[in-house]
């Protein structure tokens, strides 16, 4: 069985050595490298292919956001299938939006347990997004309070630079009023809630007494109704519109 390889970027030593070691206990995960710095870090991606980078937002060079958007970006193919957990301290309202515009894969908290760290990297192995309750629960709020697009200021130590976030994470800005609850069945807004609480699809089948393969199902059905490509996608279009909560 193909292990999953995962590499770290993150400059605080013992964080870094507390994630590897939690994440080497595991025989599923290989650690392939490390990286203390953004550019250090792309570069590293570039020549090893992790499947997964976890990256920390906090960098001393340029932040895990602006990191995040070169590694889908494709000026740098070789990476383009790597996906990005994002494991950071900043639980804020524009850190989380601007995360997931940048395309992150998964968003989780650095409290976070290594049990459910390690349920995230599987989770995002397997193509589908983590995304910390408390996070979700932040953008819920936002959502709630439907205030105007937020501007993100991402601090390096050359600059100041100033970023309009994109919530609808595809460039299109499709209307909230678009999405209607109506065209989701009692079940898709269940497995919806599920998704948005960062569930897998194991998770959501155990939870509904329904089968991974229904979970699937439904999560399709869902993805083909918000016009998202992705878990992570529908997931923030929910909370954004107000479909679950």
């Amino acid at each position: 069985m193909a292990k999953i390889r995962v590499a770290l970027i993150e400059d605080h030593d013992l964080t870094r050595v507390g994630i590897r070691t939690a994440l080497q206990q595991n025989e599923e995960i290989e650690v392939v490298g490390e990286a203390t710095n953004a550019v250090e870090g792309l570069k590293m991606l570039k020549r090893l292919q992790p499947d997964i980078a976890i990256v920390d937002i906090g960098l001393p060079d340029k932040d895990g956001i602006e990191l995040t958007r070169e590694v889908k970006s494709t000026d740098h193919e070789e990476v383009l299938a790597t996906k990005v957990l994002i494991l950071t301290l900043r639980d804020n309202k524009e850190a989380v939006l601007a995360a997931f515009a940048a395309g992150a894969d998964s968003y989780c908290m650095k409290d976070i347990r290594f049990d459910n760290l390690l349920e995230a990297v599987r989770v995002t192995y397997n193509g589908n997004a983590w995304i910390d309750p408390a996070i979700a629960r932040i953008v819920l709020q936002q959502a709630q309070q439907n205030p105007p697009l937020p501007e993100v200021t991402q601090l390096d130590n050359k600059r100041t630079t100033e970023i309009s976030v994109d919530t609808s994470l595809d460039g299109k800005n499709q209307p909230e009023e678009m999405i209607d609850s109506y065209t989701l069945t009692e079940r898709e807004l269940e497995v919806l809630q599920l998704i948005v609480e960062g569930c897998s699809n194991a998770v959501i089948a155990e939870r509904l007494y329904i089968t991974v393969g229904t979970v699937k199902t439904h999560v399709r059905n869902i993805l083909n109704k918000l016009c998202a490509d992705d878990r992570t996608q529908a997931a923030v279009r929910a909370l954004r519109s107000g479909l679950v909560g």
